[in-house]
């Protein structure tokens, strides 16, 4: 018989390599240190105050199939305010500028992003310990995403990973070239691409996506902050693990996943699960998990892309998302066994597939859905029972119960307006611009919230302050 396999992703899309390759706005070959960019503002900046088959890439490669560039230099096309200004927000506080809306708040059950739809009641909600609003908040959600799509829509099928990476849509957009992620032409643009996705340093506190890069008085541009994927590890930087999934209600769920190469940053889904899973055949039919999941729907929002998740074919015409899930897999690169440090001789399941892959491996492929939610219930415990990472538990245990613990289940997918829970999850609460003047930090695992985060005033070309008479014609940043 033919298992019905967890081929969880090689997933790199969230491990993406930091280079020096620079992009010029004004003509320059890429790497030139003349780059006329209107990253300035004067004043510091205080974060409590603040104005699977496939190739996965490779980390320290950011010319390989996933490797993304994190030393970006932009010239947007805008006069936004710098981060680090009088017009910046409170990163720790539901004062955050919701995108595409006027005069609403992420953070805020009180407005609606762009393109997204309302299902706040609340006009000061309660927050949590992460300063978001609860889930009940939020109110209901919009009966939209749980109808029945199945006589309109396509199918995919998902996988799953947790592999605790710097998510793919937290780095700037390269070049122009670039479609998956924010388009940084305007500030306008990027906010209502919702900008750069949320990231959490070792101790899961928000931090910049970006910082200014290693800038000099006749220089200056951005650099994308390190994932812990790469050599940084714990000094770099992790997927906020509030990305786990979380359930609405029985039926309803939200999530985030990674999408195809030709997938968008920010875009979001309603997935309606149908009793099957991706590897089906007359003799290897759908197991008790996946009749399980029937009739269930989930929202999900993509933060991850992938040139190793597969795109659509004759019976799945849709293709793949792979879902992030803690306890889904740690992949290619991985960062979760860094965070949650469980020392060399503890079992984290398989690389990709998981507690579940493991279960399936120790009971079989015929074991009751039962004995499943048991057995990965056990290793969830295991493994976050005690990390002081609570979502983390709650999001593998989620794996378990509300999704009966499917292996690559199948569904109709339709593209939908975010939920506004998942977009105030996802949107950067430091980098709300194009634009920062926070100094480069190489170091995050000391940060707590609250602190202050070092800023340097810096200029255009052409408007450097004059020294002993002269003016330095060139961008660049007051640096010692």
């Amino acid at each position: 018989m033919v298992a019905a396999s967890a081929v969880a992703m090689f997933c790199a899309c969230g491990d993406d390599a930091a280079s020096n390759n620079a992009t010029d706005p004004i003509g320059n070959e890429p790497g030139s240190s003349a780059v006329d960019n209107p990253a300035y503002s004067s004043g510091a900046t205080d974060p409590a105050n603040p104005g699977n088959p496939g190739n996965p890439g490779d980390p320290n490669n950011p010319a390989s199939s996933a490797g993304d560039s994190g030393q970006n230099p932009q010239n947007p096309a805008s006069s936004g305010t710098a981060a680090g200004s009088s017009g910046s927000v409170n990163p720790g506080s539901s004062a955050v500028v919701n995108p595409g809306s006027s005069g609403s708040v992420a953070g805020s059950s009180a407005g609606t992003a762009a393109g997204s739809s309302s299902s706040s009641v609340n006009t000061e909600p309660e927050l949590d310990a992460s300063g978001f609003p609860t889930l009940e908040s939020y109110g209901p959600p919009p009966a939209e995403y749980t109808k029945d799509i199945s006589a309109t829509a396509k199918r995919g099928w998902n996988t799953r990973y947790w592999d605790a990476c710097k998510p793919h849509c937290s780095w700037l957009r390269e070049s122009a070239n670039d479609i998956t992620r924010a388009d940084t032409s305007s500030n306008e643009a990027y906010i209502a691409d919702y900008g750069t996705a949320r990231n959490c340093n070792i101790h899961d506190v928000e931090v910049p996506t970006f910082t200014l890069g290693d800038v000099s008085k006749s220089w200056f541009g951005y650099n994308g902050t390190r994932s812990a994927c790469g050599d940084e590890k714990e000094k770099g930087v992790f997927t906020c693990t509030d990305m786990a999934p979380i359930a609405v209600n029985d039926t309803l769920s939200y999530a985030y996943v990674a999408g195809t190469a030709d997938s968008k940053c920010g875009k979001c889904y309603h997935l309606q699960y149908d009793g099957h899973f991706a590897n089906e055949m007359e003799n290897n039919p759908p197991r008790e998990t996946h009749l399980a999941l029937k009739g269930k729907h989930m929202i999900v929002m993509a933060s991850n892309i992938g040139n190793d998740v597969a795109g659509g074919n004759a019976n799945l015409p849709a293709g793949q998302f792979d879902l992030m899930v803690p306890g889904g897999g740690v992949g290619a690169f991985d960062a979760l066994t860094t965070q949650v440090n469980k020392g060399s001789n503890f079992n984290w399941g398989a690389g990709f597939g998981g507690f579940l892959t493991e279960c399936q491996n120790q009971l079989g492929y015929e074991a009751s859905l039962v004995e499943y939610q048991t057995c990965i219930k056990d290793m969830c415990d295991a493994a976050f029972g005690d990390a002081g990472l609570p979502n983390l538990l709650r999001g593998c245990h989620w794996f378990a119960d509300w999704y009966k613990a499917a292996d690559n289940p199948t569904y109709y997918i339709e593209e939908v307006e975010c939920p506004q829970y998942l977009v105030d999850h996802y949107v950067s609460r430091f980098n709300t611009t194009t634009e920062t003047n926070i100094k480069k930090v190489t170091d995050w695992s000391t940060y707590k919230q609250g602190d202050v985060l070092d800023t340097l005033h810096c200029w255009k070309a052409g408007e450097a302050p004059p020294e002993e008479g002269w003016t330095n014609p060139s961008a660049g940043c007051d640096v010692k």
